[in-house]
């Protein structure tokens, strides 16, 4: 797995640069404007209010990536969120929802529009909406997995 982002790695830029050049070539748009030094926009991408997560592409994908934001709230520091499967941030209920959801996004490339309840590792329970689920590929085009992009969320629980 991945160490977590910082300076002496370049904040995983190589990682961030596959999954921000997915995520424009399959949508159009741009979750970071690509700035400056690979290093520094993979910065800013650890940094971004927005959630950004992703997982590999086993058939029981672990995650590989989660910004400040996600590892906030997920309650989860990297050590613990990298290599968690990725169906534990779902509740047992809503996992053959995102089975069914991974599986539109392996076909479609693709979703903008994705609403669905999450838990947090500390047991909060959270619905998160608009959410942007895409495939992700190296820069040879060899697909590596999938990711996520929200930044709407409200709380479940009292």
């Amino acid at each position: 797995m991945f160490p977590e982002p910082d300076e002496g790695n370049g904040f995983l830029a190589e990682h961030v640069a596959d999954l921000l050049r997915s995520h424009h070539e399959l949508t159009g748009s741009h979750l970071i404007t690509p700035r400056g030094a690979v290093s520094q926009v993979a910065r800013l991408a650890y940094a971004a209010p927005v959630v950004l997560l992703s997982h590999d592409g086993a058939d029981d994908p672990l995650l590989t990536y989660g910004n400040l934001a996600a590892q906030e709230l997920f309650a989860m520091v990297w050590g613990k969120l990298v290599g968690t499967p990725s169906r534990e941030t779902a509740e047992a209920p809503e996992r053959a929802e995102r089975k069914e959801l991974l599986r539109r996004v392996a076909e479609n490339g693709f979703i903008d529009d994705y609403s669905g309840v999450r838990i947090a590792a500390d047991g909060r329970r959270f619905v998160i909406r608009n959410a942007t689920v895409w495939n992700v590929s190296d820069a040879n085009g060899v697909r590596t997995g999938q990711a996520a992009a929200f930044s709407q969320w409200e709380p479940l629980d009292g």
